[in-house]
């Protein structure tokens, strides 16, 4: 049976998110059975931050890059007394109380990294939105977390003000990445010492809420503890990223979002490594032309980004007369087609890393290992990380049945004051609400989302693979494929395809695409019906919204 943490002198005052955290009865089952988890488990007072940068020195890498942009770059040497600075304004200057929450909003910067750091080094509870979000949404995200102060981007102030308007528990926003305001974050830290002592936290302490991306509705708040960040440090990026100091980090994944934070912050520190923030907006070409520029050799992003980039990488090794620097590409957030990892490889000679997480469970558990691609697999379990297929009733299916995804491991679901929580968590596994099939060997093969599967004349039929097969033709630049009701069939097959410039959308081309499809794939999987659109919905991270494809 898993252990119990050992219980440690919690430093949080303000208990708001430990008294909205499920009974224990609805959480999962922790396992810490690798013997650098181990460690963990045994840990009382904890801080996270503490761990990756304050050790970072006694490593000796005072004096190695650890966060770059085209204006400035920082050591971690250098870092640490930034970060120290903002402590001293959120402990002293403006008086905060630890497990008090801290909205941050901001594009991926280095002050927004700082701030970041700073907040949980303090013992407050980070609570980082994306930069999108509009009054509304950012009021519901106050509304729930309750964050007394908000450290925003100057840019980004205007909606969060009219947020502020109707939510008064957020008495204080502190702009930031404004060089000529004398009340910004970087003036105030100026005043301050470049060191201090981190918060005494105990393991268990929230370092912070993850709002999850809203792809099926409402978002929820998922909660995470100095101890979990850590744990998920010792299982994909030690043993399958093997990130390594001399690396150059790069990619497009908010650090809002936690397949951002741990890919372009916490596993880069982890790995005494620096991660390069652009001072422009993402296109592919110009992330192109940065990973040439940078040297960059490790990137982040989604499926859908990875194939707008491939031409314009191959377009710049032509130019150049070589390759990139890249050596470990990561693709999470969504399903990987199968001609998305050829187009990169083609592409770049690399055979990219495609792996499944959780904003519940904070990153990747299952996933490709760099040299082990096998064609349509993520991956297998990651080392720390457990997981099966299973039926309704929690029954494990024989390998090659198609049922529910369950997890355990050392990171858990945990939703603040959520009843979606006796959904996520069952029996102690978690349900990440994912269908897959394993094979005799161990991989898993992603089949679509649980309540994605279609079901037409008795068949099931996986949206992924129609999807892959689609963007096989060269007509088509992106697609989506779902279940749309039909009284025949029950359900009935249907795409939705963004074209390449210049091609036209009519009669003749979906039936081109229908027998493509029948000529790839088994024929009864082929889409009946066919949409054009000019673009997929999708949230600021890049997911595929399909909820909202399905509504009329």
């Amino acid at each position: 049976m898993p252990k119990t943490p050992v219980a440690a002198r919690s430093a949080q005052t303000d208990r708001f998110v430990h008294t909205r955290l499920p009974p224990p009865e609805q959480c999962p089952a922790l396992r810490y059975e690798l013997p650098e988890l181990r460690a963990l488990q045994q840990a009382g007072q904890l801080n996270l931050v503490h761990e990756l940068l304050d050790k970072a020195l006694d490593k000796g890498w005072a004096d190695n890059i650890m966060l770059r942009s085209p204006k400035r770059n920082l050591s971690y040497g250098q870092a640490r007394a930034e970060v120290d600075r903002r402590v001293g304004v959120l402990r002293h200057g403006l008086g905060l109380e630890p497990g008090m929450r801290v909205l941050l909003r901001g594009g991926n910067s280095i002050e927004m990294a700082l701030a970041w750091l700073a907040v949980v080094k303090a013992g407050l509870v980070a609570v980082a939105t994306m930069p999108l979000l509009r009054a509304k949404e950012l009021g519901d995200i106050i509304a729930k977390a309750q964050p007394v102060l908000a450290l925003c981007d100057a840019s980004l102030l205007t909606e969060l003000q009219q947020a502020q308007s109707l939510h008064p528990v957020l008495a204080t926003i502190v702009p930031f990445n404004d060089e000529s305001n004398p009340q910004s974050l970087g003036a105030l830290a100026a005043q301050q010492p470049d060191h201090c002592a981190p918060c005494d936290t105990a393991a268990d302490d929230i370092a912070l809420l993850v709002f999850t991306s809203g792809t099926t509705g409402s978002p929820k708040a998922a909660v995470a503890s100095h101890r979990d960040v850590l744990a998920a440090c010792e299982t994909w990026p030690r043993h399958v990223l093997q990130a390594r100091p001399d690396d150059i980090v790069m990619g497009s994944p908010p650090l809002a979002f936690s397949f951002g934070l741990g890919g372009l912050l916490i596993f880069p520190m982890f790995a005494g490594a620096s991660v390069h923030f652009p001072d422009v907006p993402y296109s592919p070409q110009a992330m192109a032309q940065i990973i040439f520029d940078t040297g960059a050799t490790i990137c982040y992003t989604a499926p859908t980004f990875y194939r707008q980039l491939a031409p314009h990488m191959q377009e710049l090794a032509t130019q150049r007369g070589q390759r990139s620097a890249l050596r470990l590409c990561v693709s999470a957030g969504e399903g990987l087609p199968d001609a998305t990892r050829a187009l990169w490889k083609d592409a770049t000679g690399i055979d990219m890393m495609d792996g499944i997480g959780a904003t519940e469970m904070f990153h990747i558990f299952i996933s490709t290992v760099p040299g082990q691609v096998r064609r349509g697999a993520i991956g297998q379990v990651v080392p720390g990380y457990f997981a099966r297929v299973v039926d309704e009733q929690g029954h494990e299916l024989p390998r090659g049945s198609v049922g529910r995804l369950a997890v355990q491991g050392p990171t858990g679901c945990r939703y603040m004051d959520d009843a979606r929580q006796r959904n996520y968590v069952q029996d102690g596994w978690n349900y990440p609400g994912d269908a897959f099939v394993q094979d005799a060997d161990g991989y898993f093969f992603y089949q679509s989302r649980a309540d994605d599967m279609i079901i037409t004349s008795g068949y099931n039929v996986g949206a992924p693979e129609v999807e892959d097969a689609l963007l096989h033709h060269p007509a088509v630049a992106e697609c989506a494929v779902i279940g749309q009701p039909d009284a025949e069939r029950g359900m009935l097959v249907k795409a939705f395809c963004v074209l390449k410039p210049g091609v036209v959308g009519d009669a003749a081309l979906v039936q081109a695409l229908q027998d493509h499809v029948k000529a790839s794939i088994a024929p009864y999987k082929y889409p009946r019906a066919i949409e054009f659109l000019d673009r997929l919905p999708r949230t600021e991270t890049g997911k595929l919204q399909r909820f909202k494809l399905k509504q009329p």
